[in-house]
This record gives C-alpha cells, sequence and structure tokens, in this order.
C-alpha cells in the first residue's frame, strides 16, 4: 500500500452492444460512446457486462466471464490458476486491458482470472478478435477490458455486500463514491476467502490443501480542471494465497502469493476539433511460490513497467476521424531462475475512421514498434460496417496481430531464448447482425492464421527451451442473442451465447489441447414488483489434454446450472436479499484432469445501499 498510485481511464465503445443495466435486464442494448481509442471498435463484437451483474456474481473473474461470454476456461480446480483460450488461442494470447493499459504478466504473458476481483469495476467488455494495433502485445484471440466510471454531482453513495456459503466461503465488497459538480472520489475494497474443502461428487475424496483469500483495494478519483480539461487517477492492488489443491493426500502441500500494483494518471483535454490524452502508468508484479508449505523456503519474481502513452485526435468534415498514437514502455524484471533484465519498447501508429453515410462507416489502423529485444512487425487493421436495412448490419475485419516473448521465453535462467521472434496472426472475420423491436442477434465467422508461436520444447542437454516453431490454424464461428419482453409488471429477459472452435496444429493436424470444439451458455431472468431469479446455464464440451488427441485422456463435456432468487427493501435505502444454489444438478465436472469442481452449493448474501 505503499504505491502512489495514479491514472486514467477510458473506455466506450461507439458500437451497440449487448449490455445489461440491472439484475434482471441482463440483455439490452446501449449505445457507449469515446473520444478515446476505444471508440476505433465498431467493426468487431463487444459484449458489455455492467456492475449490476458484476455485483450479483462470485468475486473471481473467471466466474463472471464463463457463463455470460464465449470464452473458455481452463482451471485448476475453485480458486486456483485459471486460464482462458479465446478463439482457441492461448493464454498468453488474450490481452487483458486495465483502463486502457495492457497488465498481461511479464513474466509469463498471460493473465490469472482467479487473481482479478472483480469488486469496484463498473463494466467489463469482451472484444473479440485481434486488437494489437490498439491494446499491444497478446490481443490475437480477443481482449477482456476492466473499466471504472467517473460520476459527477451524485453526492454520498455507499453500497456494502456480504455473502457467505459453502465450504466458509466468504465474501465481502464495500465501496464509497463522493462527487459534486467538479470531482469525483471512489474507494472500493474488497475480501474474499474459503476453506475450499468440498467433497468431490460421487466420491470419498476430498479437495485438500485448497483454500485461498484473497484482498483488493481500489481507489480512483477524478478532477475536472475546466471545460476542457480533465485529471484522472487510478490505483488497484491485489494480494492473494492460495494453496494449490492436492490429487493425491502424499502429495507435498504447495502454496502461492501474487501481489499485483496498477497506477495510473490520465489527462484528458479538447481544443476546437483536436482532442488529447496523456497516460503514464505504473505497474508492479510479484509472486512467491512455495513447493513445502511447512518451511520458508521458496522462489519468486518481480516486473515493474512504466508506461507513456500519448493520444491525439482531430475531426475532419465528411466524417472523419483521425488519432496519431505514441507509445513507450520499460519494465524491469528479474526472479529466483530470471537474472535481471530490461525490456525497452517504443511504438508509433495512426487510427482513422470514416462514417461516409448513414449506412457505411470504415476504420484502418497501423503500428510499429521499435526495440531491441526482437524484430518488430508492421501491424495494420481495417474493418467495415455496413447498414443494409434498420435491422441488419454487415461487418467485415482484417487485421495482423503479435505476441511477444515474455521474460521467461527470453530469460529463464540455462533455457531462454533472447533469438526468439515475436508471434503473429493474420486473421479475417465477417459478423452478421440483426435488430429487431426486442429482439437482438449476431454470428460471426472467423480465420486466424498464427505464424512462430512459442513453444517450450526438450533440447539436446535434456532442458526445455522455447523456440519459434508452432504453426497453427484457427477458425470458427460465434453468436449471441438477447431478447427480453415487459407484460405489465413482469420483466422477462434472455442471453445466449455459443461457440464452435477449430483449432489446429498446421504440422499435426491435431486439436490444440484445452480447446473445445462447442461451447454454450445461457442466462435467464425474470423480476416482478419487488422479487426477481435469475438462471445461468454453462456448457462445455470435450477437449483434449494430450496433443496426440489420445481419447483416453479426454476431459468429458459437462454442463452447470446456477439459480439465484431475491427480494428488495426500500426505496432511499435500499436493501436487496438472495440466495443462490450453484451446481443446482449435482454435476461431477472437471476442466483440468483430476482437479474436480464441487458439487451442489449455497450461498446467502445481501446487498445494502445508502
Amino acid at each position: 500500500m505503499k504505491y502512489l498510485f495514479l491514472y486514467f481511464s477510458l473506455f466506450l465503445f461507439a458500437l451497440p452492444v449487448f449490455a445489461q443495466n440491472d439484475t434482471i435486464t441482463v440483455l439490452e442494448k446501449v449505445v457507449l460512446q469515446s473520444s478515446t481509442l476505444e471508440e476505433f471498435s465498431n467493426t468487431q463484437h463487444v459484449r458489455v457486462l455492467s456492475d449490476s451483474l458484476l455485483k450479483n456474481n462470485p468475486p473471481l473473474l473467471t466466474d463472471v466471464l464463463k457463463f455470460h461470454t464465449p470464452i473458455y476456461f481452463k482451471e485448476n480446480g475453485l480458486g486456483m490458476v485459471s486460464s482462458v483460450s479465446f478463439r482457441g488461442t492461448t493464454a498468453s494470447q488474450t490481452a487483458v486491458v486495465w483502463n486502457g493499459i495492457n497488465i498481461n504478466s511479464k513474466f509469463n504473458g498471460q493473465t490469472d482470472f482467479n487473481a482479478i476481483n472483480i469488486s469496484g469495476f463498473d463494466k467489463i467488455s469482451v472484444r473479440s478478435g485481434g486488437g494489437s494495433v490498439l491494446y499491444g502485445t497478446g490481443a490475437i484471440g480477443g481482449s477482456v477490458h476492466l473499466r471504472n466510471e467517473f460520476r459527477f454531482e451524485k453526492g454520498v453513495e455507499n453500497e456494502l455486500k456480504l455473502a457467505y456459503g459453502s465450504f466458509n466461503t466468504f465474501d465481502g465488497r464495500y465501496g464509497l463514491s463522493f462527487s459534486n459538480s467538479k470531482t469525483n472520489l471512489q474507494v472500493n475494497v474488497a475480501r474474499t476467502s474459503s476453506d475450499n474443502d468440498y467433497p468431490y461428487p460421487d466420491s470419498d475424496r476430498k479437495n485438500l490443501n485448497g483454500q485461498y483469500y484473497n484482498t483488493s483495494a481500489k481507489v480512483n478519483f477524478a478532477y475536472k480542471i475546466d471545460q476542457n480539461n480533465i485529471l484522472k487517477l487510478y490505483t488497484s492492488i491485489f494480494d492473494d494465497e492460495r494453496h494449490f489443491s492436492l490429487i493425491r493426500p502424499t502429495e507435498n502441500r504447495t502454496k502461492y502469493q501474487n501481489f499485483h500494483a496498477w497506477n495510473l494518471i490520465v489527462w484528458e483535454s479538447r481544443f476546437g476539433r483536436f482532442s488529447s490524452d496523456l497516460k503514464l502508468a505504473y505497474l508492479n508484479e510479484k509472486f512467491s511460490y512455495f513447493p513445502t508449505i511447512e518451511n520458508n523456503s521458496h522462489t519468486n519474481g518481480t516486473a515493474e513497467t512504466w508506461i507513456a502513452k500519448y493520444n491525439l485526435g482531430t475531426d475532419f468534415d465528411h466524417g472523419m476521424e483521425i488519432h496519431g498514437l505514441l507509445d513507450y514502455s520499460y519494465t524491469k524484471g528479474q526472479g529466483t531462475n530470471i537474472p535481471e533484465n530490461y525490456q525497452k519498447i517504443g511504438s508509433v501508429g495512426v487510427l482513422m475512421k470514416q462514417r461516409v453515410s448513414n449506412r457505411f462507416l470504415y476504420e484502418i489502423g497501423a503500428k510499429k514498434e521499435f526495440t531491441e529485444n526482437y524484430e518488430s512487425p508492421f501491424l495494420f487493421s481495417a474493418g467495415t460496417v455496413f447498414n443494409a436495412t434498420d435491422f441488419y448490419s454487415l461487418k467485415l475485419n482484417f487485421s495482423k496481430n503479435y505476441r511477444i516473448p515474455t521474460f521467461n521465453d527470453s530469460y529463464w535462467q540455462g533455457s531462454g531464448n533472447t533469438d526468439l521472434k515475436p508471434e503473429t496472426s493474420h486473421q479475417a472475420e465477417i459478423g452478421n447482425y440483426v435488430n429487431w423491436k426486442n429482439f437482438d442477434f449476431s454470428i460471426t465467422a472467423y480465420f486466424i492464421d498464427i505464424q512462430d508461436m512459442i513453444r517450450w520444447l526438450p533440447a539436446e542437454n535434456g532442458m526445455w527451451e522455447p523456440e519459434n516453431t508452432a504453426k497453427v490454424q484457427t477458425y470458427g464461428l460465434e453468436s449471441n442473442a438477447n431478447y427480453h419482453k415487459n407484460i405489465g409488471k413482469h420483466h422477462f429477459s434472455l442471453h445466449a451465447s455459443y461457440g464452435y472452435t477449430i483449432s489446429e496444429n498446421e504440422k499435426t493436424g491435431k486439436q490444440l489441447i484445452y480447446v473445445p470444439f462447442h461451447k454454450a451458455t445461457a442466462s435467464f431472468a425474470y423480476h416482478f414488483q419487488r422479487w426477481g431469479l435469475t438462471y445461468n446455464f454453462l456448457y462445455n464440451g470435450e477437449v483434449f489434454a494430450r496433443t496426440d488427441n489420445n481419447p483416453n485422456y479426454n476431459i468429458p463435456a459437462y454442463q452447470v446450472s446456477n439459480v439465484d432468487v431475491f427480494y428488495r427493501f426500500g426505496k432511499k435505502i435500499r436493501l436487496k436479499i438472495g440466495g443462490k444454489i450453484k451446481n443446482l444438478f449435482n454435476e461431477k465436472y472437471q476442466s483440468v484432469e483430476n482437479r474436480f469442481f464441487p458439487g451442489r452449493n449455497y450461498t446467502l448474501y445481501l446487498i445494502f445501499k445508502f
């Protein structure tokens, strides 16, 4: 908590997206607009999850996204390490972006989605497809955006959530917001913990050494200097400890400690037709791994990153908008197995968008990096939107994206390879969108060709070393549907998503491990006066756990259902009391070999606003 953290806000898409305005209205469509870079997402699908949805879900990011998006999650059990596969890509090929800043780990290029507490975020957005021109390394399969918004002239607002459930699981969140006409201060603290000692369904076994806790704090502040200038400061701190669940009782008991601090300051200004925003960020990540918890011996790593980003945009006649981009980052990292090393990256880019008519819009972008660490590729993107009718739109998008070698890839002691090239991908997608009265539907076909994928392979000396060897082709379909209806005092809403994914190693023709061919989700919500009910459904298809696709080691398909019932009290002081049944039908399932999830379990909660 010693760090004084500064930083920024941005993120609102000028694209119709599916969003949630209340616990029940899980699927209503809203239009978000921004003067910043994220408005260059008109030609790709964006799914927005609002704060009302986040407050009624478990606190870890994995639990929200796996039930509401096509992203597949590989988890080593409840609350354990969680990694993603977005459109058939690897975990390091999905960018996680916090208020415009890429926060993927400098060590492995990934984000552990069970190491992010969603408390305090106003919106979480999922942008499908390539986005490296905007968001940098890793935005190949897609990107996940964590966003905070500022609100003025709202006075004092407090919100407290307390939840307690099976396995001695606790979730506590408190948020304070104070605002007047010129300032907005937001403070949020959260604590989650669990014994996590659940019995496995249809078994006499129990989840051993699975306890965990995490604590997070977020402080955000905005000040309107004048009508054309605003200063925004952001800080997010997260600290957790997880004991890794055992497969066999005789195994060593291990644990992992993780800490990160993100800090951002943003100065946004407007003058005439020009808009400008300057971002300065400082990111700190630390980890410690204890192979035996009985003693203090451990391995560790720490990385510090300084980032400066500047965007200058202007409007022209005939609906044209152009932005120039400058970006510089400096990272210092070291650890038990990584000698102290540095990474310096600068980049320059340009974005252009033009609404030619009410029916046609196009946007293009280009970016070039400069660094001594690797040979940087030239990146580009191009897309169009054609509104053929009042209810049907066609979207096309093409892009080249990349992922840079991580500190582990380049500098791991005795194995790192400083001659690695960045992974690159070329991709194309076509999306069809229908909006008719209370119904929205989209279906998108995509193709991704990935070159120079970095894989760790056994070397002649018996060690494992990273090499640019794999070539992967990924293609498939994504679809989303929304429907809502009011009948008197009864409100119904439905959201459904489906993803079909082929992700093959070009050399072997085999499907990548932990990439399901099929994933589907559905959410149903019903509200009558002060009562409400939601039902969430998840289906994950069978996945391969071996690179040779040996069916004897497949992870079986599974389907999970959750139910939430609640009641609201009061007007000025509002109280909501509810209960959840998770894994309603007591499904026995796993997403990693021998890492089973709990059967039917329960949670009671209250949310108090005053």
